[in-house]
């Protein structure tokens, strides 16, 4: 049996994945979305990037998981790199889904450089948040208007220490199992960061053809894609 680790992005919480649960826990593996800290049903809970990469941690080593992929979306991608490398013999797998790679000593904005000052100036002017997303970041991402009210309804500010502070690779991406799900209707290529780590024998390039949320617009087509990964990992 597989356990499906799921952490949803910027400004998401657990709830984020209800849609794509049924067709995991059909198909009889473990299932387990996560809330990071400071987000959806724990704000108030203060983090910076490494809280991100212990909530990941911690939760997989408390529940004693074994054979797990662990699913990152956007954001997410920076801490679950991170704690991909720290559970050791317990990650089957990967899933990076539109998400943002941890580079060593890089953080989130810095490898968005054309966005960073943007997200600075919008953390500074909202007491250390990352405002929540509106309709207008929607627009153009293969959502319908009941989707994306649903997902702005959810969205809570995002703790900005997350997204400014360095990563710290305990193992090279590189050398970790891999699939890396680009949704089409965000853009048609990935990061150089993310093409790079393509080369290599370990990881491998799904498409889908819709946008950034893909929980929300395509969330069946997204289980069947996190299914096969599954397979592929072990």
């Amino acid at each position: 049996m597989t356990n499906f680790v799921l952490v949803a992005g910027a400004w998401l919480g657990s709830w984020a994945w209800s849609d794509v649960l049924p067709d995991l826990r059909a198909a009889g593996h473990g299932v387990h979305p996560l809330t990071l800290s400071g987000l959806a049903d724990r704000q108030g809970v203060k983090a910076g990037q490494q809280t991100h990469v212990d909530d990941i941690v911690g939760h997989v080593e408390r529940l004693d998981l074994r054979d797990v992929v662990l699913v990152g979306h956007s954001y997410s991608g920076i801490p679950v790199g991170q704690a991909a490398g720290r559970i050791g013999d317990r990650l089957a797998r990967m899933v990076l889904v539109d998400a943002s790679v941890p580079v060593d000593g890089g953080s989130f904005v810095s490898s968005w450089p054309e966005g960073r000052a943007q997200v600075e100036a919008a953390i500074a002017a909202n007491d250390g948040f990352w405002p929540p997303l509106t309709a207008a970041d929607c627009a153009g991402q293969g959502l319908t208007d009941e989707e994306a009210a649903r997902l702005v309804a959810g969205a809570t500010p995002h703790p900005g220490a997350t997204l400014t502070e360095p990563a710290a690779l305990p193992t090279p991406l590189d050398g970790l199992p891999a699939t890396y799900v680009k949704c089409l209707l965000d853009g048609d290529e990935p990061s150089p960061e993310v093409a790079e780590l393509l080369k290599g024998e370990r990881w491998e390039l799904v498409t889908m053809d819709t946008g950034h949320w893909p929980m929300f617009s395509r969330p069946r087509e997204l289980a069947r894609v996190l299914l096969d990964a599954a397979g592929e990992g072990r």
